[in-house]
């Protein structure tokens, strides 16, 4: 079955930065366009950037400049850069399939806090 696991999250201060990864297994990872999701409290998760098959990517307006995502397929993984990390992109990091399917499976995520 479909397993998504992210790792690297952790605690930053304003400005600093960090980096994520996901494990993806159970699927044609190097077949499907990937993404990287995030939900804050309170808030609906929403889609922050995303990679084609051909590696070409899409950020959101909030992070773009910012974040960069890639992925090695040889590896089944996707990553996430993220630089000059602010308060505001404290939130509960996913990886999955973008767009999503129908009934998406979910890993555990990871939390990123940038606080001082």
């Amino acid at each position: 079955q479909v397993q998504l696991v992210e790792s690297g999250g952790g605690l930053v201060q304003p400005g600093g930065s960090l980096r994520l990864s996901c494990a993806a297994s159970g699927f044609n990872f190097g077949l499907l366009p990937m993404g990287w999701y995030r939900q804050a409290p309170g808030k609906q998760r929403e889609l922050v950037a995303s990679i084609t098959i051909s590696r070409s990517t899409n950020y959101a307006d909030v992070v773009k400049g910012r974040f960069t995502i890639s992925r090695d397929n040889a590896k089944n993984t996707l990553s996430l850069e993220m630089n000059s990390l602010k308060p505001e992109d404290t939130a509960v990091y996913y990886c999955n399939i973008a767009p999503l399917p129908r009934y998406p499976a979910w890993g555990q995520g990871t939390q990123v806090t940038v606080s001082s």
